[in-house]
């Protein structure tokens, strides 16, 4: 018996020169970079909020997230805008490029000892062609403690 072949949207966005991918139907919208206001005492990675049309949202910095060195920000610094349940969150991104269609035959398990970022946070491998794209389980990026 075959198993069907399911075919899911990835929004892809690269931190330092590694691609990674969220769900498209968690992604709200890509915004430019924005002022960002500090919250006191927030987790190391919260930069802090941002006013997204009278919505207070705040936002991770991913490379803080992921233990990444720090970057500088630039015209292609996006904030990826997530649902994960009721929580509305932005996560900062070095670049925004594309939405690609990954089929579930492409994505294989996270490899052991992968020591990118925590295991926890990544769905898998994509293969697209020559590329290997991080997905990302945006869930555990965002709901999981401060590490």
């Amino acid at each position: 018996m075959q198993t069907a072949v399911v075919k899911r949207q990835f929004v892809i966005f690269k931190l330092e020169n590694e691609e990674y991918g969220i769900d498209i139907l968690r992604v709200k919208e890509i915004k430019e970079m924005m002022s960002i206001t500090r919250v006191p005492k927030a987790a190391h990675f919260v930069r802090g909020v941002i006013n997204l049309r009278g919505e207070v949202i705040p936002v991770i910095d991913l490379r803080k997230r992921f233990n990444l060195k720090e970057g500088k920000e630039n015209e292609s610094t996006r904030i990826i805008i997530v649902s994960v349940d009721d929580i509305i969150v932005g996560l900062i991104a070095d670049y925004s490029s594309e939405v690609v269609e990954i089929s579930s035959e492409a994505i294989e398990e996270t490899p052991e000892g992968i020591g990118i970022i925590d295991q926890g946070y990544i769905s898998g491998i994509g293969k697209v062609g020559k590329r290997l794209i991080i997905l990302l389980d945006i869930v555990k990026v965002v709901t999981n403690p401060a590490v």
